[in-house]
């Protein structure tokens, strides 16, 4: 079954779209039941779950261990001085700090990272419209060290939102548009329910049953340890 993970967890799966909620659960497609049993990495993979409790985001801090190259997604402003002091006390070398894409809630932390990090580059989806180092297009891969993410296109939330996807490691990290129990809002400019709609089921439900879902917030406390 698909997984949506949080820390240790995971956390059953249902989509709001503008005030309706679809209720259709499949064994395929949606949690039943509360799993505990986290991601299986390979020894070469370094994964790091990060929190702003301001903004209710997640940021995750990606590494080859072997060579050293790293990623970061969804770095907050705030946090970026935290960030970069984790990447220096692991002797990462941070190469790209991706954004899943333009947050409303936050600003990105991109830009000071680069500061404080140099040699790294911001990264977001060429649809979003922000201003970075790389535009990223669907079918895309960001490569660090041995790794790579495929860039999957989910729009609805934003017209730039994508889902980076792990295969070898069996995760995928949907930003806003798949959370916990819910989904990125549809009542903002770019936000369009059916496009969110094709977008989950198209990109990230059709994802192999084992794989482990990461979002790029928890606004309720859905998150156990």
């Amino acid at each position: 079954m698909l997984r949506t993970t949080v820390g240790r967890s995971n956390a059953l799966i249902k989509l709001t779209f503008s005030g309706e909620t679809l209720n259709k659960w499949t064994t395929s497609l949606f949690l039943r039941k509360m799993m505990t049993r986290a991601p299986q990495f390979t020894s070469n993979f370094f994964f790091r779950q990060l929190f702003d409790r301001e903004s209710c985001t997640y940021t995750y801090l990606l590494a080859d261990v072997q060579s050293k190259e790293a990623v970061i997604i969804d770095p907050v402003l705030e946090l970026a001085e935290r960030d970069a002091q984790l990447v220096k006390d692991l002797e990462f070398n941070l190469k790209y700090a991706v954004n899943t894409h333009m947050h409303a809630d936050h600003i990105t932390g991109s830009g000071l990272l680069k500061k404080l990090l140099p040699g790294c580059k911001s990264v977001i989806a060429k649809a979003s419209g922000a201003q970075a180092d790389i535009h990223l297009e669907p079918g895309d891969d960001v490569k660090f060290g041995s790794h790579q993410m495929e860039v999957r296109p989910t729009p609805g939330h934003t017209n730039g939102c994508v889902t980076y996807v792990i295969h070898e490691q069996g995760i995928a990290f949907t930003g806003d548009a798949l959370l916990i129990r819910g989904c990125g809002r549809t009542d903002f400019q770019e936000g369009d329910a059916k496009t969110l709609y094709n977008s989950v089921y198209q990109h990230i439900f059709s994802l192999p049953d084992h794989f482990h879902l990461f979002p790029a917030h928890d606004y309720k406390g859905n998150a156990s340890e």
